[in-house]
């Protein structure tokens, strides 16, 4: 380890999810030192979010000795471009949404530090192949199952990023073509619309709406009907709730089928709120990825749920990207 190394030990990774904002401090061995949050989607200005990520990032780097023990920040973001540093046009961000962030120059210079960016799924992809189930693997698809759906794309050892930065959006492939939900993006029928956690509870509201089957979902204002809801009551044995379930993991699994024809991965990695519910999803996906897929390909991959807590995969992901620095 040369002088400069030992002087500044740490990376700040940041999973920036639809929801809310994760930072850790990560040393060398991908140790996560420190950690706080905030909300995302609680600021109408992207300015406005940069200082108070900031202001809750001097907390947690003063803890490990301030900032001249920090070598730079990783930030895996949604629609993070990692060849600009970039967030564009994210749907699911208030502040992004509608043009391009430079959010990698932001941070750097409000806090003095190199910052590189890259899509929240590769973060967790990248995280993954170092830390959890994905270890040794080379050609693999992350799925990552939150406020929306992204993948990473894992081929030979390295996360495909295309010609633009933007490869791998495979929560925005169109899946229902007739009558199909409108997208965050701007288009209908997308992935993202039926499979992400908000697709879930959006299932349940219409079935309740549409169909007379008995449901504990019943005694809840459908406005406040969330995928953990729908997790717990089909846990408890609800069958409308279990039917949600099986609608969106048979989607699911169909994409998934679609998918292994491009890259061939030995397995898929799905990540996110969405994979508490083990089972429930993970059968049918399996069930239909076996109907739907090519004979050459079957019985290949294998279908893991991430093997690290919370936002780990994520924030260390991320932070992998600052070491690059």
């Amino acid at each position: 380890m040369n002088e400069q190394e030992f002087l500044k030990p740490y990376v700040i990774g940041l999973d920036l999810g639809g929801t809310n904002s994760v930072f850790g401090i990560v040393d060398s061995r991908g140790e996560i030192k420190a950690t706080t949050a905030i909300k995302t989607q609680g600021y109408d200005r992207v300015e406005d979010y940069v200082k108070a990520s900031v202001d809750a990032l001097h907390i947690i780097v003063d803890q490990v000795g301030g900032i001249g023990t920090i070598k730079g920040m990783g930030i895996g973001a949604p629609n993070g471009n990692y060849y600009t540093g970039t967030i564009e046009f994210a749907p699911n961000l208030a502040w992004g949404h509608n043009g391009i962030v430079p959010l990698a120059d932001m941070f750097s210079r409000e806090l003095g530090i190199p910052v590189a960016l890259t899509n929240d799924a590769n973060a967790a992809a990248i995280g993954e192949m170092t830390y959890g189930v994905a270890r040794g693997m080379k050609n693999f698809i992350m799925m990552t199952l939150g406020t929306g759906v992204g993948s990473g794309i894992v081929v030979d050892g390295k996360v495909v990023y295309g010609s633009d930065g933007f490869a791998g959006e495979l929560g925005h492939v169109i899946t229902v073509r007739e009558n199909g939900r409108p997208c965050g993006c701007g288009r209908k029928g997308c992935l993202e619309a039926y499979c992400s956690a908000t697709g879930v509870a959006r299932t349940a509201r219409e079935l309740l709406e549409t169909t007379d089957e008995p449901s504990t979902l019943r005694d809840m204002r459908p406005e406040d009907i969330t995928s953990l809801d729908v997790s717990i009551a089909a846990g408890n044995g609800d069958r409308l709730a279990q039917y949600i379930f099986e609608f969106t993991g048979s989607m699911l699994g169909a994409a998934c089928a679609d998918f292994a024809a491009f890259s061939s991965p030995e397995a898929f990695v799905f990540f996110g709120g969405l994979t508490k519910a083990g089972d429930l999803l993970m059968d049918p996906i399996k069930r239909s990825y076996d109907e739907h897929v090519l004979n050459i390909f079957k019985g290949k991959a294998k279908f893991l749920i991430s093997g690290l807590d919370g936002s780990s995969a994520a924030v260390l992901g991320a932070s992998a990207v600052g070491w690059e620095l």
